[in-house]
């Protein structure tokens, strides 16, 4: 693998004064995480999943756009709603917790259907 193939992050996450919020940083970027309520914790912020879900959604969205671009495809707009649920009684094991189902959908502005397709099915081999 080429050096310029390879990419690192890191995220760093320490605990607050409130008792389930956690601050995060990513380069720059500083953000707040709260565990959600069913914990005890604030639930104010965005919690773990719903970042677990955003990032799934905003890879989908901005590797569309690349794809798109790749292959010569008209993209106007690309947006990703990505919705999932976890059923706490419902866990293969109960030292885990796991989405029992998740859905994305993706709604494209500019391709035709066929190139809608061709889209869609990039994302999914990548």
């Amino acid at each position: 693998m080429t050096e310029s193939a390879i990419r690192e992050c890191t995220v760093e996450a320490r605990s607050t004064e409130t008792f389930g919020r956690v601050l995060c940083r990513c380069r720059n970027h500083h953000f707040v995480v709260d565990g959600p309520v069913q914990n005890g914790c604030p639930g104010e912020a965005l919690t773990p999943p719903e970042l677990f879900l955003s990032a799934v959604a905003s890879c989908g969205v901005e590797l569309i756009q690349v794809i798109a671009r790749d292959a010569g495809i008209p993209l106007t707009r690309v947006a990703a709603t990505l919705r999932g649920v976890i059923d706490r009684a419902k866990q293969p094991r109960p030292d885990v917790t796991l989405f029992n189902s998740v859905r994305l959908r993706f709604d494209l502005l500019g391709p035709d259907e066929t190139q809608a397709a061709a889209l869609i099915d990039g994302f999914k081999r990548r």
